[in-house]
């Protein structure tokens, strides 16, 4: 089996890695935008064609939140239009696609946890570009949507070693 890892030097990507190590029969091949750019589409093609794949695993993200309402055309294009070239390559190849969103597609309103069937209505630019690439997939009914928030891993800025450092110099 061959298993394409986009986004490989964020926190997902490299972990990742970390544990395909524990699955040597699965060929994993781990890019990030110096090996493969996934929002030119030529590019995509070309290392498709070159390297055959059974998944993808999208786990590259515009994810500056409070910048992309400066960048939004990096957002997009990132969250977006990224997220279609690798949708339909996919569906053209037949490809399984597994693509990481957020739970800023939600707006907070809720007093509760949010439910896959709440209907989203994200406020930022980084909800919005996330959204609209969950749409996508959808509306072509192909690929694996993951929700998630709070990320955190051994690699890369997060919550738990931000609070981990705060605790420690207390």
């Amino acid at each position: 089996m061959n298993i394409l890892v986009t986004g490989a030097n964020g926190q997902l990507g490299n972990e990742l890695k970390r544990l395909s190590l524990k699955e040597p029969s699965i060929n994993f091949s781990f890019t990030d935008i110096e090996e493969l750019d996934i929002t030119n589409s030529g590019a995509l093609r070309k290392f498709l064609d070159s390297n055959p794949q059974d998944q993808i695993i999208n786990c590259a993200a515009y994810t500056a939140v409070d910048l992309a309402e400066k960048e939004e055309e990096k957002a997009y294009q990132l969250n977006l239009e990224a997220v279609q070239l690798l949708t339909r390559e996919c569906l053209e190849r037949n490809i399984q696609l597994i693509h990481f969103s957020t739970d800023f597609v939600f707006d907070g309103s809720l007093n509760r946890p949010y439910k896959e069937t709440d209907k989203p209505n994200p406020l930022s630019v980084y909800g919005k570009s996330k959204y609209a690439g969950e749409q996508y997939m959808h509306g072509m009914e192909t690929g694996i949507t993951i929700r998630t928030s709070w990320l955190y891993s051994t690699t890369g800025k997060n919550f738990v070693k931000t609070y981990s450092i705060l605790f420690y110099f207390k």
